[in-house]
């Protein structure tokens, strides 16, 4: 596909925005390693919010829905809506924390919550894994989708393809290194903008084709079936036509466990990652849960609804596709029916998508080699003769390692195919290990060797479920997710008889973290007498429920009005605001925005 010169000047002119914003924010994000990595804690919360927004609108994402809505319909989504639970969660109960925390990096809190040798294992140990090993993963997983983009767009072969992703990872290189995470954040802003009206311009565009004839001639081709908010229980299949089936036991792991037991990038329980870095670059407590509660809020219910539509268009519209085919209606839909001007703009916007994602992996991970690697155990502050020469120093090998990220990234993308199977993979080798990143901040007793246990317990006990217990009973063993129920169950085991066995923590460390943070939760031996908590756990678990509440029922409102079904969007909506009025009168009970 040739596009016109006008849709290049698009193209030319958000790369160059997109640089141009690096270059303002160049001296403001060089002052120190914490305005490199944390933006001087100083980050609005809205920007904080769009920022973690854009992150998870990776180029893989609308193709993603593509797919699972083409094969179990509007239902399929449930496979990452349930992800709101653990968020909300985060929101209430580990917002405030992080914050208060006053920590570089997630990694940092190990050595501030653990003591011993064990503690310093743990935090140079997740420095690579986290780093390195699962952030190239990462990385080649978005590379591959753009890639793909990239090849339908232009029908180009995957080796000339690899060379145009390059040429875009050296750019976002280039502009997260020169502003750090001020220069991330600030065109991830630009970028969500941008992605999310042309995502609009795109659904409203498709629905309107004569083959499709509006969302009433949608209706009346699609099975009625596709258009169900829920799936079926009970199933013994994993995709039924036209809607999501799942067994019982697939949908107590969705969700009764697997958002809290697993560790998932970007939605890990208690908070993790970049959604961490994003809340302690706020510029207090009220702004990080103000900016996680947008992000959860406009992740489930701004963003879905204008791809679930052109997903739904794609099966009218490309009948013909199928399997793993299924996913290249989005991009089809692109290229056949936007006019001069906006294939420009709507492949900008999976130009932002990709560069928003890619910028905050590299700057996340690089966050991990300096502060938690190399400033940790090869050259400490100590080393230098004033804070001055030390930031410059670690400034730039902050942007030495986004670099050395990149090229490994690049490396491991031209030796993967496919890694559709990772997922998968990370969820059940995480299996068990999310309890305790949540109970760490909510029960004293927790140490290091409790995490380093949650940490390798579940490949052990997934490799045995794999390699042993799938073979005795191969059916019924994968349909109802068994082992992942046996790796949370060993793993859950392992750890608490860890903890049973082992050395509390340092009674001084423990009680320097308390006055810190002043955790909710079991820690009772280190209250003061008569000491009263902002907040209590009572308020925030009805502030967390309200919260899921409100969101799932205005993104079902939402859907039902597009759908013109109005006697259910009304009742999704009267749902809606009364989970509203509820959070609204408990926040302020928690003391949250005081």
């Amino acid at each position: 596909m040739h596009l016109s010169i006008f849709d290049w000047l698009i193209i030319v002119g958000f790369l160059l925005l997109s640089l141009a914003i690096g270059l303002k924010y160049r001296r403001r994000g060089s002052k120190s390693l914490s305005a490199y990595f944390l933006t001087g804690r100083n980050l609005p919360w809205y920007i904080a919010g769009i920022s973690m927004v854009a992150t998870t609108f990776a180029a893989d994402t609308p193709l993603a829905v593509t797919e699972l809505v083409g094969e179990s319909g509007i239902s399929g989504n449930w496979l990452w809506w349930n992800m709101l639970i653990g968020g909300m969660l985060t929101t209430f109960f580990f917002a405030r924390n992080w914050r208060r925390a006053e920590i570089l990096t997630e990694l940092e809190f190990i050595e501030i919550r653990y003591s011993g040798k064990e503690a310093s294992f743990l935090r140079g140990f997740k420095a690579v894994y986290l780093g390195i090993f699962m952030n190239v993963m990462i990385i080649a997983w978005v590379n591959l989708a753009m890639m793909t983009i990239i090849e339908v767009f232009f029908d180009i072969p995957p080796q000339e393809a690899i060379l145009y992703v390059g040429g875009l990872m050296l750019l976002t290189v280039i502009y997260s290194t020169l502003a750090g995470l001020w220069g991330v954040a600030m065109t991830d802003s630009v970028q969500f903008v941008i992605a999310m009206t042309a995502s609009i311009i795109l659904a409203f565009i498709v629905i309107n084709t004569d083959q499709v004839g509006g969302i009433s001639g949608m209706q009346d081709q699609l099975p009625d079936s596709t258009f169900r908010f829920f799936p079926q229980i009970g199933g013994d299949e994993a995709s039924l036509a036209g809607t999501l089936s799942i067994s019982i036991g697939a949908f107590l792991a969705f969700i009764g466990f697997q958002w809290w037991a697993s560790w998932y990038p970007g939605a890990e329980p208690g908070g993790g990652g970049y959604i961490a870095q994003r809340m302690m670059s706020c510029k207090d407590e009220k702004s990080a849960v103000m900016s996680t509660l947008f992000f959860q809020i406009a992740h489930y219910c701004i963003r879905p609804w204008p791809w679930i539509i052109v997903a739904l268009a794609a099966l009218i519209l490309y009948p013909e596709l199928g399997g793993d085919e299924l996913r290249m209606g989005y991009v089809m839909a692109m290229k056949d029916y936007l006019p001069v001007g906006l294939k420009g703009l709507m492949l900008t916007a999976f130009l932002a998508a990709y560069m928003s994602t890619i910028s905050t992996q590299l700057n996340w991970g690089a966050s991990y080699l300096v502060n938690d690697l190399y400033k940790r155990f090869f050259k400490p502050r100590r080393a230098f003769v004033n804070d001055e020469v030390a930031d410059k120093h670690y400034v730039l090998a902050g942007r030495t390692f986004t670099l050395l990220i990149m090229l490994i990234a690049l490396y491991v993308t031209t030796r993967v195919t496919t890694i559709s199977g990772l997922w998968l993979f990370i969820i059940e080798c995480g299996a068990g290990l999310g309890l305790v990143l949540i109970l760490r901040w909510y029960w004293w007793r927790i140490n290091a060797w409790t995490e380093i246990a949650a940490t390798i317990a579940p490949f052990i006990a997934y490799g045995f479920a794999k390699l042993y217990l799938e073979n005795i009973m191969p059916d019924s063993f994968l349909i109802h997710r068994g082992s992942f129920f046996f790796t949370v169950g060993v793993t859950t085991i392992a750890w608490l008889l860890v903890t049973r066995f082992t050395s509390p923590v340092k009674k001084e460390v423990l009680e320097k973290f308390y006055k810190k943070v002043q955790p909710d939760g079991f820690w009772k031996p280190f209250e003061e007498p008569g000491s009263k908590k902002p907040g209590n756990i009572r308020n925030l678990f009805i502030c967390w429920i309200s919260a899921i509440f409100m969101t799932y029922s205005t993104l079902f409102a939402t859907g039902k009005i597009i759908f013109g079904q109005w006697s259910d969007a009304a009742i999704w909506v009267i749902i809606a605001v009364t989970s509203g009025l509820i959070l609204y009168n408990r926040i302020k009970k928690t003391r949250i925005f005081d």
